[in-house]
């Protein structure tokens, strides 16, 4: 604490020399102060890749489909243009070597072709137009909260900052990286069918984190404006969702984003995802490169997501199988809500039931159903009903090789609106990846003490403990286990997005605007 009063002051008896000093004496004080601060207590650190993407961003391209309108991001490989890794360019440039895939319509854009004068087009009409260029956006600047680690434990799911455990100079430890801690001292980890397992039960997300971490396979509210273009993962567009048998669901009921039903009888109307006709159901990323994307498993922890306006004496569904079991999700308009598993000959046994709020029923709500992490979740409005699978490894099935499929189902009179499909994050393991060494079903990693597991939340290209294989130096004598992350090499943890992108209004030097839809806390941990 610094005094102002006089007693304490030095006095030459010169004024402007007084003035001058003190000013001096306050800067010096608020120098050491911030030095003080960003030593050990936070530090912005600007996200260098798109490892972590969705959650963080390297530099990047915001990308709005030419067809459908939905906004995603894609990476920015600068190796492709010539740049050095950490190169964010001035200029507006196309995207390259590939273009991206929207995530939700499926439309791939145009693919820029260079010229031999090095200048970029494209083909429209059997006609030869200018490549589309975009801005390239900085990465995510982040607050780090260091020191944080020195007092309490990082906890499973936190986003770490770390010194590079894959040392180039074994003395020298530079490079920060930043993923996500996964596995912690004195675990066994697995990674299997994209979820994690410790000491042989799977561990589930907090709620904040995995709200964070669904992913996009179709959002209903984009429709594309040339459907007709056989661009649509290499077809015509239409619409995804297709009625069974003799279902009767009007799909374009107020247009192509609202679906309605108008029954008078019991009989269960079911509307399928048809993802041979839409995206399907495999873990890619539209922040990554199209090539990777026949090569990803299947992903089959999904959600269904819409908003219903319920009448009398109706009823709403979703409908997920999971490994060959088939699980529904059932809301009644008095307000029942109940989860079922269907027999092998079809028929439902009810395996948990509850109730909404009534008030919830009277309005367009948000209904979700979801297969996650070994268990059935069941979401009408601010009422939840769940049932636990089991934590074992193979407690929902062993069945993998069967493609899940996801259905809304109904009864009555209903309305819906902002309807979705979505599916989990998931980790590749050695059954999918060859480049993973570890922590499989049937190579599982154990970590010692002062040991730490990290991912990438973009899996696929995330360089992370699945991955290394150099063992790393202590800062004394020995090595670490490649594959791991220290303590003594642990930063902080990710606190809060601060200014995610940024860009200029022409063409300003400094990228003075940050985009505020990318501000948030970064979750980790327990809810």
């Amino acid at each position: 604490m610094f005094s102002t009063s006089k007693e304490n002051q030095i006095i030459s008896g010169n004024a402007k020399i007084d003035s001058v000093y003190h000013s001096a004496e306050w800067f010096i004080a608020a120098f050491a102060g911030t030095l003080v601060f960003i030593t050990f207590i936070m530090q912005v650190y600007r996200i260098p890749t798109g490892s972590m993407a969705e959650t963080l961003r390297g530099a990047h391209f915001r990308v709005q489909c030419g067809q459908c309108g939905y906004r995603y991001d894609h990476d920015f490989y600068s190796d492709h243009y010539g740049m050095a890794n950490t190169a964010n360019p001035s200029q507006k440039l196309p995207i390259i070597p590939r273009s991206p895939r929207c995530p939700t319509c499926g439309y791939t854009e145009p693919k820029p072709i260079r010229s031999h004068d090095g200048r970029y087009f494209t083909y429209k009409d059997d006609k030869t137009i200018p490549a589309y260029a975009r801005t390239v956006f900085k990465g995510d600047q982040i607050f780090v909260l260091k020191s944080i680690y020195q007092f309490f434990e990082p906890k499973r799911w936190d986003v770490i900052v770390f010194k590079k455990p894959v040392i180039d100079d074994p003395r020298r430890p530079q490079d920060n990286y930043i993923k996500r801690c996964i596995g912690l001292p004195g675990e066994m980890l697995q990674i299997i069918d994209g979820d994690i397992f410790i000491n042989g039960l799977i561990q589930r997300k907090p709620k904040k984190v995995q709200e964070e971490l669904w992913m996009v396979i179709y959002d209903n509210n984009f429709q594309p404006a040339r459907p007709e273009e056989k661009s649509f993962n290499g077809h015509t567009w239409k619409q995804p969702f297709e009625n069974v048998g003799t279902s009767k669901w009007d799909l374009s009921a107020d247009g192509p984003t609202v679906f309605r039903l108008n029954s008078n009888n019991k009989m269960i109307h079911r509307i399928q995802y048809n993802d041979t006709q839409g995206n399907n159901f495999k873990a890619t990323y539209a922040y990554d490169d199209p090539k990777s994307f026949q090569f990803m498993p299947i992903c089959s922890d999904l959600m269904i997501q819409y908003h219903v306006m319920m009448h009398a004496e109706s009823a709403t569904g979703g409908q997920i199988q999971k490994n060959g079991v088939i699980y529904q999700g059932w809301l009644y308009s008095d307000g029942k809500m109940e989860i079922d598993r269907l027999t092998p000959g079809g028929q439902p046994i009810a395996i948990a039931e509850g109730t909404c709020l009534k008030a919830d029923l009277n309005a367009m709500t948000r209904f979700r159903f979801a297969v996650v992490d070994q268990q059935l979740v069941l979401k009408f409005g601010s009422s939840e009903l769940s049932f636990d699978l089991g934590t074992e490894i193979d407690a929902a099935g062993t069945k993998r090789q069967l493609n899940p499929h996801v259905q809304i189902l109904g009864t009555g009179k209903l309305e819906l609106r902002h309807i979705g499909v979505y599916r989990d994050i998931y980790y590749l393991s050695s059954d999918e990846d060859r480049r993973v060494q570890r922590a499989s079903r049937d190579n599982p990693m154990v970590l010692r003490e002062g040991e730490y597991f990290a991912c990438g939340d973009n899996s696929p290209f995330s360089a992370d403990s699945r991955i290394w294989n150099v063992k790393g130096t202590k800062n004394n004598d020995g090595t670490y286990p490649a594959g791991v992350v220290p303590k003594d090499y642990l930063v902080g943890k990710a606190f809060i997005v601060h200014w995610p992108g940024g860009y200029r209004l022409k063409q300003e030097p400094i990228r003075w605007i940050p985009f505020p839809d990318g501000m948030k806390i970064i979750y980790g941990g327990k809810d």
